[in-house]
C-alpha cells in the first residue's frame, strides 16, 4: 500500500479498506467533485493533472492518438466556456462514470520506470570474494 505516491500523498486506499469510512465519506467526495466545476464544463479528474510536471509530460506522451485529440478537445470547449463565463449544457457534462482516470495509470508507470532507472544507476557492485 503506498500512501505518497507520484501524485501526492493519498488517504484513498486506508478509506477504501473501511467500510465505515468510506460510507461517511463517499457521499462528500461525490458532493465535493460536483462543486468543483470541472465536470460542467467538460473536463474529466486527470485534464486538472500540473502538465509541467516532467513525469506528467512524458506520460501525456504516451496516449493514444484518441485520448490525445479527446484531451485537446475538452480544453478547448472548457475555454470556450471560460471565456462566455458559462458552462455547458447539463445533458453535455461528464458524467461521474465517464469521469475515469486515464493519464493517472500512465503517470504512475513512468514513476516506476524512474525509480527503477534510479536503482540501476545507484546499483552498488561488488567484487566476489
Amino acid at each position: 500500500m503506498t500512501i505518497a505516491g507520484p501524485l501526492g500523498f493519498s488517504l484513498a486506499p486506508l478509506i477504501r479498506r473501511s467500510r465505515t469510512l468510506y460510507g461517511w465519506l463517499k457521499p462528500v467526495s461525490t458532493w465535493y467533485a460536483n462543486v468543483a466545476g470541472y465536470r460542467q464544463v467538460g473536463l474529466k479528474y486527470d485534464d486538472l493533472l500540473v502538465e509541467e510536471r516532467p513525469d506528467v509530460e512524458r506520460a501525456l506522451a504516451r496516449l493514444t492518438p484518441r485520448e490525445a485529440y479527446d484531451r485537446a478537445f475538452r480544453f478547448k470547449r472548457a475555454s470556450q466556456c471560460s471565456i462566455l463565463h458559462d458552462n455547458l449544457p447539463k445533458d453535455q457534462w461528464t458524467k461521474p462514470e465517464e469521469d475515469v482516470r486515464y493519464l493517472t495509470p500512465h503517470v504512475r508507470e513512468v514513476e516506476r520506470e524512474d525509480l527503477e532507472r534510479h536503482k540501476w544507476d545507484t546499483i552498488a557492485v561488488e567484487r566476489r570474494k
